[in-house]
């Protein structure tokens, strides 16, 4: 190659699922996001606290955004493709194909979603055993983890669906395994959801204990017995009929995949920050904390050695960055309480109406109305009457305590816009006190906390961003590139292709340096 003449630009795909949409990026070697695209995926809740999904539906979906996304692109200069999901629960039968999770027996709403909370008995029974994997969690088990939910079908559904289940994937490997044909987990999802460890694999003793020793009979084929840590390449790649499906080449290589905050975090955890004058630059990456905030929040904090904190999921080793342990603090559903506190109020059509009289989304127009009412004082002070305890579906971390419920007080006779407006500032106020909450747990516990790294959809919100560094007292640090999740997904693809040496690599020399941050 003569010296004037340039290799071709190479491309990564990264493919995210989210709760209720899934969204897809085509990112190039330096980590521009050139093209994006998006797609509802279907939902139902049968009952209260059922939460399902169709696999079927989900991959459909990303078959949909990722060919949007490499339109007019030469495919041969696609290199790699990265998948990440939320750690929901998906069943198959031994020939692969979708079994129900339910009592109606629809077998395309294969999915335990996971914010489902059905297994609560199943969970309460896990955490009695006082077993010695649960100081991996924190302590106590989560009813969104995975063995309650398998718990609660061999329970419940043990003719129709738990006899006949050949396959148990977190979706994050359920994708990976629909691109490839390899069956192989993601240490990241075996370690967070699945009570697996890096160095010791799983613990018979634990799955016996709990009642579901069938798993230690079959060598637990069922939920896993190759495990690879993310980003590595799977198998051949891409097979031809996925490659048909996504409209890529065959042989793309695929890789492990990641829990949809852990690839948030790695998208922005070990940002290159230099010359920005940023009070973290040449500080520790120890003392950073990645908070990836959409339908539910994660804080992942990570260290050279595991800090064990009550109330707080991990120490994990290797799940999200190699060679570091992953503490994992989170609560439950707070972009889901926001829309539920917003759109519940009397007031929400006035709001709507006058909204999309600006062209603006409600949050937007609350924003902007909340600056308007203020008067002289910082907005924050607004709600010093007003109070919210956020818990409406359970304390995730630091208190592990799925019965506790929500709360208001200084609620008026008056329902008018203002009041929908103060009621928003405070459930925004009471979920960055929630993150200050967690944040004071892992500090008490040996983490050393300075810098909050934010991303995900609430990030884009001016007012949640501002009044997490007002709770918290710390810098909050965004990147230029606000679709940090769909980054972290390409950089598996972009570690799978062999063109970075390892996970790190590409975040420090390639998907890396194109990013700027402020800091708020």
């Amino acid at each position: 190659m003569s010296g004037g003449e340039q290799k071709p630009e190479r491309y990564y795909v990264g493919v995210d699922v989210g709760t209720g949409s899934v969204r897809a990026a085509l990112v190039d070697q330096s980590g521009v996001l050139l093209a994006f695209a998006d797609q509802p995926i279907k939902k139902w809740e049968p009952q209260f606290n059922h939460h399902e999904q169709s696999s079927e539906d989900i991959w459909a979906a990303c078959c949909v955004v990722t060919k949007k996304v490499v339109q007019g692109i030469d495919l041969n200069q696609i290199r790699g493709l990265g998948f990440d999901a939320t750690c929901s629960l998906v069943v198959l039968d031994k020939q692969f194909h979708p079994l129900p999770v339910n009592h109606e027996e629809d077998s395309h709403r294969n999915v335990i979603m996971w914010l489902d909370h059905r297994a609560v008995s199943q969970v309460n029974r896990i955490n009695e055993t006082k077993h010695s994997v649960l100081q991996y969690v924190g302590g106590v088990m989560s009813v969104e983890m995975q063995a309650p939910k398998l718990l609660w079908l061999k329970e419940n559904l043990r003719e129709t669906c738990w006899d006949k289940a050949g396959h148990f994937f977190d979706l994050p490997d359920f994708l990976s395994w629909k691109a490839t044909g390899v069956t192989a987990r993601s240490l990241c999802s075996l370690v967070c959801k699945w009570t697996y460890s890096a160095e010791r694999g799983w613990d018979d003793s634990f799955w016996k204990m709990i009642g579901l020793e069938d798993f230690v009979a079959d060598n637990y084929s069922k939920i896993g017995n190759q495990v690879l840590p993310p980003g590595a390449s799977l198998g051949n790649g891409l097979t031809p009929e996925a490659a048909r499906d996504l409209g890529l080449l065959p042989g793309i290589a695929v890789a492990a995949s990641l829990i949809d905050a852990h690839a948030g975090g790695l998208g922005v955890i070990g940002a290159d920050v230099k010359g920005h004058g940023l009070v973290c630059e040449g500080q520790p990456v120890t003392s950073r904390l990645a908070v990836i905030c959409g339908t539910s929040s994660c804080h992942m904090g990570i260290s050279k050695d595991p800090i064990f904190v009550p109330g707080v999921w991990g120490p994990y080793f290797s799940a999200m960055v190699p060679g570091f342990w992953l503490n994992e603090g989170g609560q439950s559903v707070t972009g889901k309480l926001i829309d539920h506190m917003v759109e519940g109020h009397a007031a929400f059509p006035e709001l709507q109406v006058k909204a999309t009289a600006r062209c603006q989304s409600v949050y937007a127009y609350l924003n902007s109305h909340l600056d308007l009412i203020k008067k002289a004082q910082p907005v924050g002070f607004l709600t010093v009457d007003l109070h919210v305890w956020p818990d409406f579906h359970g304390n995730r971390s630091p208190l592990a305590d799925l019965t506790l419920k929500g709360m208001v007080t200084g609620l008026k006779l008056s329902q008018d816009l203002d009041d929908l407006a103060i009621l928003y500032l405070a459930t925004v106020q009471a979920i960055a006190l929630g993150t200050r909450f967690i944040i004071e747990a892992m500090e008490a516990a040996g983490h050393s906390i300075s810098t909050l790294f934010l991303c995900g959809g609430l990030s884009k919100n001016p007012l949640f961003v501002q009044m997490h560094a007002d709770v918290t007292g710390m810098p909050v640090v965004l990147s230029q590139e606000v679709e940090s999740v769909l980054v972290g997904a390409a950089i598996l693809g972009a570690c799978a292709s062999g063109d970075f040496a390892s996970v790190q690599v590409c975040e420090d020399q390639g998907l890396k340096d194109s990013k700027k941050y402020k800091d708020k």
